[in-house]
Order: C-alpha cells, then structure tokens, then sequence
C-alpha cells in the first residue's frame, strides 16, 4: 500500500510536471505579441526586461482604499491563471510585487498614473484613485488577452518591460445607451459598464425615458411604470421592462467601483409621450395617450403653461437625483415640436406673462425652471443642442449631436460642451459597413475609420475656448437593435475607437497601428462574450446575394477595415483552412460563393451566401394592345404580411399610372390605431429598352418579374431595400408584380415608404425609378 501511494505521488508529481512544462511551452499567439493597450497611452518607452506573476506573486497596495483596485486585478489571475495573489498593504516590496500607489504630486491630470514593469515587478503611481484604477487597467492590457477570460487558460502571464507615463487628453470620454426603444437587463448593462471600464471610458449615460417607454420606478408617479414601461407593438405583442430603484442604486454602484459616473436623462419638455399615457393631464390638450409604438418625433409633449408639470418634473428630480451621486443631470431637451403650445392658450399666457418672443423661448423658459430645480440637489444640467435655441440657461452644459455648430456656439459663450456628433461617426446606430450586407441599421454610414478620425476639437473653434469641450460622447440608440446582441454589435469596437479618441492625444493617433491592436482587443472582447461587429465581405458599388450574368461575371470583395477573407466554391461553410481571397473571383458558370471574414483570434463573420447564376436574355412578351399603367388591387383589413393576403375574401380594382401612386413616403400617422390598414398588389409590363443584365431594388414586400419572385423582402424591416437581385432581360415586354403591406414592423411603418421598384442596367453606377412610361396594362 506505501508502494503504491509512492508511485501515485510520483506519478502526480510528473503530471503536474508535465502541465507546467506545457504551459511554459505554449505558443503565444501572435495577437499576444507587442504592446496592444487601447487607448494607446501618451508616453511609453519599452525594455528588454520582463516579468513574470506567479503563484508567489504580491499587490501591495499604499492605502486601503485601493483594496477594490487591487481585488479586481487578482479575481481576474485567479480566474485565468488560477493564481491567488496576496493583497497587502504597505510600502513598495524590494522585488516580485504589483505595487499599486497614490502620488498627489505627479505632475500630471486627476485620472493620470504612471506604470514601470521591469524583472523585479510592476510598480503603477496614480495622480488619484483613478489614475491607479487606469493604470491597473493598462497593466491587464499588458498581459495576454486570455486575462480576461473567466476560465483558466495555460499562458504564462507575463508583463513586457514598459514604462508608462498617461493622463487622457479629455476629462468626459462617454458612452450613452438608449433602453427605451428597447431594453437591456441589469446584467446586459453590467456587461457593458466592464468593457467600458476595461477601455478607461468614464461616465455612462444611461438614456431612460422618451416616447415609447419610461424605464425607470418612480414611487409617487406608480402609473409611470405600471402604463409606460409597456406597449403593444405593431404585431399584436407586448414589449416592457423598467428599473426598479433598487437595481438602479445597484447598477450606479457597479459603475462607481469602475469609476464610472453614471449621467441619467429624463426627457423633458419633449419626447414624453410615455408620460402622457400615465398621466394625460400633463399634455397641453389631454386625451387618451399610448406609448408610442412607431419611432420618429412625437406631436404631444409636456404643457408649459401648466405649473403641475413643473410640480411633476419637481417630484421626478426628488426621487431620481439621489439615485445618482453624479454631479450632471441630462434633461433632453431636443426634437420638441411646438405645435401644441402654439395652439394652447395657457402656454400662450405663459408667454405673454413672461414677455417671451415665441415658443422657442418658452422651451428656453422649461428649461431654466428645470435648471433651478436640479440646482436644489447640487447638480448641472445637461441638454442636447436645442437648448441653445430662445436662450441657454445660465450653468447648462450643451451636448453637441447635429453637427458641431451648437457646441462651437456654446462653447464661444463660454458653457462646457460634450461633442457627438453624428457626422463626426459618434452616433453607433449608423451603418458600420455596406447597408446591402450589415444588419438593418437608423441610416448614415459610420465605419471604424470614421469614428476614429473624430477630433472633439473643431478646427473653427478658438484655442482659447477649447477648454470648454470637455470631451466626446458615442451614442447607442436602440430603435433597430431588437436584441441585447444587436446592441453590442453596434456598440463594438467603434467605441473603442471613442476611448482612444478622447484620451489618446491627437499626435499619437495611428489607425493602422490602432488595427493591430484591436486583433489584442477583439480577443478579450470574446472573454466577456461580446458579440462584436467583424467587418462583412462587401462588393464595391453595391453587395447582392444574387448575381445574373450572361457571358462571364467577375466579383470583387473588400472589407470596412484591412481582414483576411476565405471562401468555399462546394457549398461548404468556409473555414479557417479554406482558400483566402486574394484577388477577383470570375465566373464562367453558374455556381454558389460562400465567402466570410477571420479576425486575428480566429473568429469567423457570418458567412456570405452568393448565387452566382449564368442565364440567356429572358424573352420579353407580346403585348396585343399596351395602356399606359398598371392594374391596382387594394384589400382593407388587419394585414401584417404577405402571407396574410390568402384571407382576403375580395379586392377593389382599378389602375395607377406610376408604382409612387401607391405609397409616396412619409404618410401623416397621427394615432396608429385608426390607421387605415390596407394591402396593394399592382400588375402589368415594364418595358426593357435593351438586352441586358438589371438589377432592381424595393422596399415592397415582393417584386417578380416573368412570374419569377425576384425580391422576398417577407419577414424583414422594410425601412431599406435590403434583397437587392438581377436578372438578364431581352428588350421588350415583361410581366410584373408587386405587393404593398401596410403594416408596423418593428416599430417602422411601411406608410412611410415609397412603393416604387428600382432598376439599373449592369455597369451604370445609380439605380432609377421605373418611370411611369415604362409601365404598361
């Protein structure tokens, strides 16, 4: 029995042996090599020395107070290198430590820190707890990426030799989350509070009311919870969720341990229809309010004649300003239409009473009362750019979304501006690739690239007033992001390119080099389960999943930012190993391209499926007797698809000379209930003026041509055309159908689109309508 427990610890003893020599074996990948920290500091100089944590490995720590700092650097070795280092509290150890300090006299801003690792250890100075708290931050971008993962990985730890000199170039580096549109869990907003932290990302501004939800317990106004956290989509569904104030102390208090200040908005005087719903005696004419279940700008906003608004907006501020030790308070303040209080006489008398000019002026009135009423709890209020207009009020901080004008403006009368604009790429509801591969998006276009390019400092700004930007904020609104998935998809890594944008200074910015290190990035974004946006394989002039060609088609790929591309030609899903795409693919016969993107961690894009199809010139039709125009039929009823088209007993016919008689964009909704709810199928001839290859485009439901379904858009958005095909026609005649729903999808409805069908013929660069003498019956 001796024997045997012998020969068992031996055993054990060369088991661990083994491990250890695997460890120290393990190749490090090629993401792990140099020096990968974003945002990339502002003074850094490298050695030849390193140093390695190891299980004998101390944080000594100068002050108590640093105990947090220090406990979440060892939670994070214990999870992925099963290391349990020692946290003491003490002077700086002679060798083998992490020694995080406090040095007031560091010639350097509040959040700035110094950090020198060599063989001996690590020792990080910051100017203040923060400063400390970003050094730590920087020294876990030192290690491996696998630092961040939360099980144990077999990489030695090892720091490079550095020393580290850093402060950020802006005090208010931002990130703003709209959960009114949709919701996010407290979980899902911890998720995201911890990569901001990770990226020295300081104030979290948590957007919490607005037209469609109010998210947030207010005790005294139960109704704002129990009416307005809550509406009936256009599919018959309901959506809800709001944040009791106790999870609300508890995400406040998850963001502080981050150092991270979270800034609440509650929209005033604009933007309030969830209110209204609640308590409809606040509107300037009460009726019977809903949420509002489609997106856009809201008629009805909160009474300015009325004094139990301000009451109301007194007892708002009460409960909420506790809630946040922060010193900013956000009002909104934008996007409120004046057309009730133009037409309401009390608002009228609180503009004759005060001697104001017009209602832009009594919004700068509700402004200042609110100002007046945050200032009783210590706090400064900020607004979107509109508050600029009828007068700013005295202490409020403008944040700068339609371009830069309002923060120049702002800032040339001396009040602290926050730039994001979303010219600038600061709006992360934009489209980050090509709109004809990414998923559905608000519009605009704002790469990488682009948002990293931002300067917070306007070149027609004058140096003496760049003092008053104190720095730039990314906005996430969420009227398109259905999912918690679909929110850091258009989240990451655009805002880390906000985080070097604001804290990097403006000499030092390299986007290539930024690239490089966002392969490191991307990796630990993977440890937090992040679902980041990888660059999509895109074809120049316009990417479809459906290619006609005659003779040969040759295709063309890029991606929004420089990645490697595989591809398969057998129907596969392509793979790590599969063939890279390194120049134009051609075609000679019809065949199935599927092609995705690798990150440098081996992570894979969703794959591309593309239909290349070889096809002779359909033949056109004879048409005995051509009427300009098509057939029109129109079904009345509770449609929301397509297929619910089979249950339409009968149909009203008659003709329409173009497809823009259908629907022609933007149609009044004034209240989505009384709707008229309808259904249009529109049949006749296009007239193809050559042979060739067309490609066509509409944001109906569905579009055929020669009885062949050539766009399905069934199941989607349809804010965008996104199924653009083609399809080889012989001059003449050809059969066409297309089908028209009217319905809210997704919070878009499709009375606000335009029924037209558009085409191009292969080479020219812009689509056209089919134009009305096109169309034939």
């Amino acid at each position: 029995m001796k024997r045997l427990t012998i020969g068992a610890c031996i055993c054990c003893l060369l088991s661990l042996l083994a491990c250890s020599q695997k460890a120290k074996q393990v190749e490090i990948p090629e993401y792990d090599k140099g020096i990968n920290i974003i945002p990339l500091p502002m003074e850094l100089t490298e050695s030849d020395e390193s140093f390695e944590v190891d299980g004998k490995t101390t944080i000594c720590i100068s002050a108590e107070e640093l105990k947090p700092i220090a406990k979440l650097l060892a939670d994070k070795l214990r999870a992925s290198a099963d290391l349990s280092l020692k946290i003491e509290v003490g002077e700086e150890p002679s060798g083998n430590a992490i020694y995080i300090g406090v040095d007031s006299t560091l010639p350097l801003k509040e959040e700035g820190y110094t950090l020198r690792s060599d063989k001996r250890g690590v020792t990080i100075l910051g100017k203040s707890s923060h400063g400390a708290f970003y050094g730590m931050q920087t020294l876990l971008q030192l290690l491996p990426a696998e630092v961040e993962s939360s099980k144990e990985v077999l990489l030695p730890m090892v720091i490079p030799g550095v020393e580290i000199k850093d402060e950020p170039a802006f005090g208010y580096r931002g990130f703003m989350l709209d959960v009114c549109r949709h919701f996010l869990s407290v979980e899902d907003i911890k998720k995201h509070i911890d990569i901001m932290a990770m990226f020295k990302i300081n104030r979290f501004h948590w957007h919490l009311t607005e037209d469609q939800a109010w998210r947030i317990e207010i005790k005294k106004y139960p109704r704002l919870t129990e009416v307005g956290a809550t509406r009936t989509e256009g599919d018959g569904t309901q959506y809800s969720g709001f944040y009791t104030q106790e999870q609300v102390r508890d995400i406040v208090q998850y963001a502080s341990d981050r150092f991270i200040t979270v800034v609440p908005e509650i929209e005033m005087p604009g933007h309030a229809m969830a209110a209204l719903a609640a308590y409809p005696q606040l509107a300037c004419f009460p009726r019977e309010f809903k949420p509002r279940i489609i997106w856009g700008v809201e008629q009805d906003v909160y009474c300015a004649g009325k004094d139990s608004v301000f009451s109301f907006i007194s007892d708002i501020i009460d409960e909420v300003a506790p809630l946040f030790p922060g010193t900013y308070f956000h009002i909104g303040g934008d996007e409120c239409p004046k057309d009730r209080w133009k037409a309401c006489p009390l608002c009228q008398k609180r503009i004759r009473e005060n001697g104001l000019k017009d209602e832009h002026e009594l919004q700068s009135y509700f402004i200042k009362r609110a100002e007046k009423i945050l200032q009783k709890h210590g706090k400064r209020l900020i607004g979107w750019d509109e508050i600029l207009e009828g007068g700013l009020a005295p202490t409020a901080t403008v944040m700068s979304w339609r371009g830069e004008d309002g923060g120049i403006a702002a800032a040339n009368m001396n009040h602290d501006v926050i730039m994001t604009p979303g010219s600038g790429g600061l709006y992360l509801d934009h489209y980050q690739g090509s709109p004809g591969v990414e998923p559905l998006a608000i519009g605009g276009y704002a790469p990488l690239e682009h948002v990293y390019a931002y300067n917070p400092l306007p070149k027609e700004l004058p140096a003496d007033k760049h003092k008053y930007v104190l720095g730039a904020q990314a906005n996430l609104w969420a009227e398109y992001l259905y999912t918690s998935e679909q929110y850091e998809y258009q989240a990451y890594p655009r805002l880390l390119a906000l985080a070097e944008l604001t804290w990097t200074p403006l000499a030092k910015k390299d986007f290539a080099d930024f690239c490089r290190r966002l392969d490191n990035a991307c990796v630990r974004l993977d440890m937090h389960g992040i679902n980041y946006h990888i660059p999509l394989p895109e074809q120049p002039g316009g990417s479809s999943d459906f290619i006609a060609f005659t003779d040969k088609a040759k295709l063309t790929f890029t991606t929004s930012r420089p990645m490697k591309m595989v591809y398969t030609l057998d129907e596969t899903e392509p793979t790590l190993t599969s063939t890279p795409y390194t120049i134009p693919l051609e075609f000679a016969q019809t065949g199935l391209l599927k092609i995705r993107t690798v990150t440098a961690g081996g992570k894979m894009s969703p794959v591309r499926s593309i239909r290349v199809e070889k096809q002779p010139f359909h033949m056109s039709v004879e048409v005995p007797a051509p009427k300009p125009g098509l057939t029109l039929r129109t079904a009345y009823g509770d449609f929301y698809d397509v297929p619910d088209l089979q249950q339409v007993a009968s149909w009203e016919v008659g003709t329409v000379s173009s497809l823009e008689e259908i629907m022609h964009g933007k149609e009044k909704i004034t209240d989505p209930a009384v709707l008229v709810r309808r259904a249009v199928e529109a049949t006749g001839y296009v007239f193809i003026p050559e042979d060739g290859v067309y490609e066509f485009s509409t944001e109906n439901n569905e579009f055929w041509i020669d009885n062949v379904k050539l766009i399905d858009n069934v199941g989607e958005v349809k804010k965008t055309s996104r199924r653009n095909s083609s399809r080889a026609l012989q001059k003449g005649y050809h059969p066409i159908k297309t089908i028209w729903v009217g319905a809210i999808q997704g919070g878009w409805p499709t009375y606000w689109n335009y029924s037209r069908v558009m085409i191009r013929l292969k080479g020219e660069e812009k689509f056209k309508p089919i134009s009305a003498d096109m169309l034939f019956q």
